[in-house]
């Protein structure tokens, strides 16, 4: 029933545009649209009357039909959202897993850094400085 409506409020929203289309600002439009014959046809002012007797129907059908869908829409949604939902809360619960736990974070030493020990690969070791001599 909600597509069926949605299909005919499909076909009145083309079927409005085409209508307003062919109205005429002054003195054009569909009374204009072949020369001379259309006139004999349609007539000038009776054009107007059809098309603006259209445009009000079906701009009044296009509004009630919006309402209807409206009213409709909620119902047809809500079911197939409350599904999708479950099934992505139920995934995420498999999913979930405990978050590891941060490092530690250690300030950096102060100072000079160590310097290798002798036989040690990086060189040997400072020579003290020499002593200033007493006084």
């Amino acid at each position: 029933m909600y597509y069926f409506l949605l299909v005919l409020l499909i076909i009145d929203c083309l079927l409005l545009a085409a209508v307003v289309l062919l109205q005429a600002g002054q003195g054009g439009g569909l009374a204009s649209l072949g020369g001379g014959t259309t006139d004999l046809v349609v007539g000038g002012r009776q054009a107007a009357n059809l098309l603006t007797r259209m445009t009000w129907w079906c701009g009044g059908i296009f509004l009630a039909l919006s309402l209807v869908l409206a009213i409709m829409a909620p119902r047809q949604v809500n079911s197939a959202t409350r599904q999708l939902q479950e099934q992505l809360r139920q995934q995420q619960q498999q999913q979930q897993a405990p978050a590891p736990a941060p490092l530690p974070i250690t300030p950096a030493p102060t100072g000079q850094p160590a310097a290798p020990a002798q036989g040690q690969p990086g060189g040997a070791t400072p020579a003290p400085a020499p002593k200033a001599p007493a006084q």
